[in-house]
């Protein structure tokens, strides 16, 4: 009796305990699942305000570079250059040359140099001696020859003689009528040779008087091939080289469009190359046909002579074909890069834009445009090498310079 009382208050001691244990697993239970849930509204609320915040600073960091962009629009110097009358140049470079070169050689038999009398870049004048031959054994020729005419003249003047006397017998009846023909074309016979020789003798003076080197014409010696000791005769070439008068020339090729535009008679300047002269000339001559493969011809500029003028050497010229009308902008306006030569220009939206030119002539007054511009165009004059493609400018107008 007493044991199963026992028993039973031990059963029911062991339902409290297991009824109490699923309480307090309960209340862990709920107590995670409210952190849980309050650490999750905690993660919520710190990503709204990140969030908002982030939208505040773009707002802000958008506005501070809209107001920057507005403040940073420079102002630019414009101008509108119109079309005024140019004139109309080419450029052109060539080489230098003898407008007319003399080449001078030996005009006789030729023989042993003695003396050469002259060098490159001495001025003689026309029949000038330029170079002695040894004439020893023509001198010698020449004096067989004037001896030989002496001979034939005592000859003449014997035949002579006796003609004479002859044809004062005849009249005695002591000479025939035949005797005075043939004692006629002795006389005569020996008149000729008399003439022969002369001529024998004035054709080795002519011979004589060739074989020194003479200058055909007055002009400036360029070159000397010629040295004392030398054997030369007429198969030696070129000896010496001249400039008739020292008058030079420039032989430029020009493109087929513009020798178009060049006559006879324009003015020229050309410019050695490695100096800064500045020698006035005209053109003398425009070749009639043009280049098949280059499409190229040739225009020769004649000029005075000068010390720098050099046949052979390198040179610039520019030409003067009339005048034209066209843009002319200051040289601060005209840029070039690798494509060539262009200016920037202000379009309507006050935005730069680039527009490749071509050049014409400069000048004191500025620089001509031959193509690319109508001259209406708003065009940067100063700081251009700072702006860029597609940069907002404000445009401040200036006059252009005519």
């Amino acid at each position: 009796m007493n044991y199963e009382r026992k028993v039973e208050a031990m059963d029911s001691l062991a339902g409290t305990h297991s009824y109490f244990e699923d309480e307090a697993s309960s209340r862990r239970k709920r107590m995670v699942l409210i952190v849980a849930v309050v650490l999750i509204l905690v993660a919520l609320a710190a990503a709204y305000f990140a969030f908002s915040a982030g939208k505040s600073d773009g707002a802000a960091t958008a506005g501070g570079a809209g107001g920057a962009e507005g403040a940073a629009v420079p102002n630019v110097t414009v101008m509108v250059p119109g079309r005024v009358s140019v004139e109309a140049a080419i450029s052109a470079n060539g080489t230098i040359a003898a407008r007319r070169e003399m080449p001078v050689g030996v005009a006789g038999e030729g023989g042993q140099v003695v003396r050469v009398l002259v060098e490159p870049g001495q001025w003689v004048g026309a029949g000038q001696t330029l170079a002695i031959i040894d004439r020893s054994v023509q001198t010698q020729q020449a004096a067989g020859l004037s001896a030989s005419i002496r001979v034939a003249q005592a000859d003449a003047n014997l035949a002579q003689a006796e003609l004479e006397r002859a044809e004062a017998l005849v009249g005695r009846g002591f000479i025939s009528k035949a005797d005075m023909d043939r004692k006629r074309a002795t006389r005569d016979a020996a008149n000729a040779r008399v003439r022969v020789a002369q001529a024998a003798y004035a054709e080795t003076n002519a011979r004589n008087s060739r074989l020194n080197i003479v200058a055909p014409a007055a002009g400036l010696v360029l070159t000397r091939q010629v040295e004392p000791g030398q054997i030369v005769s007429s198969g030696s070439g070129v000896l010496f080289r001249m400039a008739r008068g020292g008058e030079m020339e420039m032989m430029a090729q020009m493109a087929e469009a513009d020798l178009q535009r060049v006559r006879v008679g324009t003015r020229a300047t050309v410019t050695p190359v490695g100096t800064a002269l500045q020698i006035a000339g005209e053109v003398w001559q425009v070749s009639p046909i043009i280049n098949a493969e280059t499409r190229q011809g040739m225009v020769r500029i004649a000029v005075p002579y000068s010390a720098a003028m050099r046949p052979g050497g390198f040179a610039d010229a520019r030409l003067v074909s009339g005048s034209a009308e066209a843009p002319l902008l200051p040289e601060s306006a005209v840029q070039s890069g690798a494509e060539g030569s262009y200016v920037l220009v202000v379009g309507n939206d006050n935005k730069v834009e680039r527009k490749p030119v071509k050049v014409g002539s400069v000048s004191d007054a500025g620089v001509a445009i031959a193509s690319g511009l109508t001259g209406n165009e708003r065009i940067v004059v100063l700081a251009g090498s700072f702006l860029n493609i597609g940069d907002k400018v404000n445009p401040v107008l200036q006059k252009s310079g005519r």
